[in-house]
């Protein structure tokens, strides 16, 4: 990929639930803790990156329903780094976890490889809400033939003010 850092962004699904009550947590400690198996992307975003956060694109996602082009793009953030796991479990525990992950026994226990951290996370204002299919791909990102079920490197939306 050779996009730098102010042309691309991550995209990706989130429970509602869960961005609902990690915004409090983000809100309250300084940022969210969200899991993944992508830990190849995070390495990935971590060495462009540069130490600067990167957008992120959140839709909420749907539990048992394939990603489709028509979910949408409602929620953002700044990610500012992941922290790789050899359990599936955060090492600080549920201090950045979601609450409502508790509720699921592996969601915190095994499941994840990485935790991909996110400050300022917040619901897009609706004029600025778009489809997944609207967000443009980069060279060794997403593939618009198949929507995202994980997170993905995107090109970042022109339409979309960013706190950056």
């Amino acid at each position: 990929m050779t996009a730098p850092f102010s042309q691309f962004a991550i995209l990706a699904p989130v429970p509602l639930e869960h961005l609902q009550s990690g915004k409090l947590i983000a809100d309250a400690e300084g940022f969210v803790a969200f899991g993944s198996r992508k830990w190849e992307l995070f390495r990935k975003v971590d060495e462009l990156r540069n130490g600067a956060a990167v957008p992120v694109l959140i839709y909420p996602s749907h539990e048992d329903v394939p990603a489709k082009d028509s979910f949408i793009v409602s929620w953002f953030g700044l990610y500012v780094g992941a922290q790789e796991t050899g359990n599936g479990a955060h090492p600080l525990g549920m201090k950045h976890r979601p609450p409502t992950t508790g509720q699921y026994g592996a969601d915190n226990k095994g499941h994840w490889a990485v935790f991909w951290h996110v400050k300022d996370l917040a619901e897009l204002p609706h004029s600025q809400k778009m489809p997944i299919s609207a967000v443009q791909t980069v060279k060794g990102g997403w593939r618009k033939d198949k929507p995202p079920r994980g997170p993905e490197l995107v090109a970042m939306p022109s339409t979309i003010n960013f706190p950056v």
